[in-house]
């Protein structure tokens, strides 16, 4: 399954909504424990799905909860041209659906460097952003795995949808590893596997944007051979061997090949499995009115990777350890 209608659930979804804290940033932590428990409750059918997408994925690497209430237009704010966002804003709906989903699937996660460590993040279109920015709207945010370079990797990334773009261009692109394979001969699927290629980082990881930064150590291929994770940023990873970029190389052409498109709409929350797959998000045109395109973002850990050792509580804040 890749994409769940949602709407027939609509008021149960509400009344869930309607159980959690309204101020959710003045306790992020009681805040989420309080969506763990409506995530334990949710309808069974859209449990289920999200039950099933943690424990296996699926071949496209995504799931689409579409048909989630969501204010109307009209009902929103001004869509943010500042972050983080205000302690003290109410919550909306969306990122209440983003709270309850994430908590079935695992752990909210915040990044110290990024985003001055908030958990949820508003994704806005911004003047003059720099291009590896998911707020540079008018160039291709290419593909890329969430945090690839982070020994602290989130297992998924959600997005929330609030507005979408005037023109309802935006794509976001989702290549999973698990088309892709099969399109690599077996001499790169082997060169590729546990070979750990230099990756810079973010400019949030640099100290600035003219700092070089820490180099970390990705692996493009790793876990199971025969269903492998993959850790994949066509931007930072910079491989100084000449075969290894030519096996890269070719990895990157079959993740184009099987990319698919999803054009998120007010009232999607997108799941995207980062052990297995990269993605990215297509131009589109801004027009600086209050109600340019809006999503709300989080990032959630599973221990997947081995990562969690049960001490940990959704809403939790991480400092950067390089993969090494």
């Amino acid at each position: 399954m890749t994409v769940l209608p949602c709407a027939a659930h609509g008021a149960d979804l509400l009344a869930l909504a309607r159980r959690l804290p309204r101020i959710p940033r003045r306790d992020l932590h009681g805040f989420l424990d309080v969506a763990g428990g409506a995530a334990a409750e949710l309808p069974g059918p859209l449990g289920a799905a999200l039950d099933a997408f943690a424990a296996e994925g699926n071949a496209s690497g995504y799931l689409l909860l579409r048909g989630l209430p969501v204010e109307d237009d009209d009902a929103l704010p001004r869509t943010p041209d500042s972050t983080p966002a205000p302690v003290d804003r109410p919550l909306l709906v969306m990122e209440a659906m983003l709270a309850i989903a994430g908590r079935r699937l695992g752990l909210h996660t915040g990044y110290r460097e990024l985003r001055s460590g908030t958990v949820f993040h508003d994704v806005y279109p911004a003047p003059g952003a720099h291009r590896l920015s998911a707020a540079a709207s008018e160039t291709l945010l290419d593909l890329h795995t969430e945090l690839a370079y982070h020994q602290f990797q989130p297992d998924f990334v959600l997005l929330a949808c609030s507005r979408a773009d005037h023109d309802r261009r935006a794509e976001t692109l989702v290549a999973p590893v698990r088309k892709a394979l099969p399109l690599l001969p077996a001499d790169v699927r082997a060169h590729l596997f546990g070979r750990p290629l230099p990756c810079r980082v973010d400019i949030s990881f640099r100290g600035g944007p003219d700092e070089a930064g820490p180099v970390a150590a990705v692996e493009p291929l790793y876990g199971d051979p025969r269903d492998p994770y993959l850790g994949y940023d066509r931007e930072l990873l910079a491989p100084h061997d000449p075969a290894d970029a030519e096996a890269l190389a070719v990895l990157s052409t079959a993740l184009d090949e099987v990319r698919e498109p999803v054009r998120l709409v007010p009232g999607d929350v997108l799941i995207v499995d980062n052990f297995r797959g990269a993605h990215a998000r297509t131009p589109f045109t801004p027009r600086w009115d209050g109600r340019d395109r809006w999503l709300h973002r989080a990032y959630v850990r599973a221990g997947r990777d081995g990562g969690l050792d049960g001490s940990e509580r959704a809403g939790d804040v991480v400092g950067f350890v390089p993969r090494s």
